[in-house]
């Protein structure tokens, strides 16, 4: 299976008004993490954030902040940026527009019952958006978040080295890199995080959150 680590330029080039990376003189990186909240994995990476003093941006799910509110306010408490990914998770690409958008609001609706900041960072589930849905939630204010590192920790074929080893090489100053803080991901995940953020931290990388 051939898997894309790090985002094609040509993608990048085709799609301009997505967010790919941030540029930046100061080797600063972007941890984001997708799908949660989840209990115990969600609470394994804030606990690990914070003995490394790094601060990062959770793409939650609608329905899991819903399900597992106490972990999301514990999101909110350690000062991570929080962006929507949808109350449902929703592939763009089966889904029509005004369900797409009803479902974004929904999860905003959810984000604000805790006392979290308003978020206008979204990620579309999967990568996967229409043009229509991306141009009406760029009209709302949203800043469409995509990737120019994927971790592939969710998936259980790929070794935890070699997930490791292949995120590790593709990351350059302002990737912003995704993990998944989900229970298929946590495997790869607990295994590859800590190692990944001490290479980076010996490579004086600087970790920081998505505005």
């Amino acid at each position: 299976m051939l898997r894309m680590f790090k985002t094609n330029r040509f993608l990048k080039f085709l799609f301009p008004k997505y967010t790919w990376e941030l540029p930046n003189s100061e080797k600063k990186i972007y941890l984001t993490f997708d799908d949660g909240p989840i209990p115990e994995v969600t609470e394994w990476v804030l606990e690990l954030l914070k003995k490394e003093n790094i601060k990062a941006t959770f793409f939650c799910i609608g329905e899991n902040i819903q399900k597992h509110s106490e972990v999301f306010k514990q999101i909110i408490s350690d000062d991570h940026t929080i962006g929507n990914h949808t109350f449902n998770h929703l592939n763009g690409w089966e889904t029509s527009l005004k369900e797409y958008l009803n479902n974004t609001e929904k999860f905003k609706k959810e984000l604000l019952k805790y006392g979290a900041k308003k978020t206008l960072l979204f990620r579309p589930p999967y990568g996967k958006i229409k043009n229509k849905q991306a141009k009406e939630l760029r009209k709302r204010g949203y800043k469409i978040i995509m990737w120019d590192v994927l971790s592939y920790d969710y998936d259980n074929c790929l070794s935890a080295e070699n997930c490791l080893q292949n995120t590790l090489k593709n990351i350059s100053t302002g990737s912003i890199i995704v993990f998944h803080d989900s229970i298929k991901a946590q495997r790869n995940l607990k295994q590859v995080l800590p190692k990944l953020i001490q290479q980076l931290k010996e490579n004086e990388f600087v970790f920081d959150k998505l505005n």
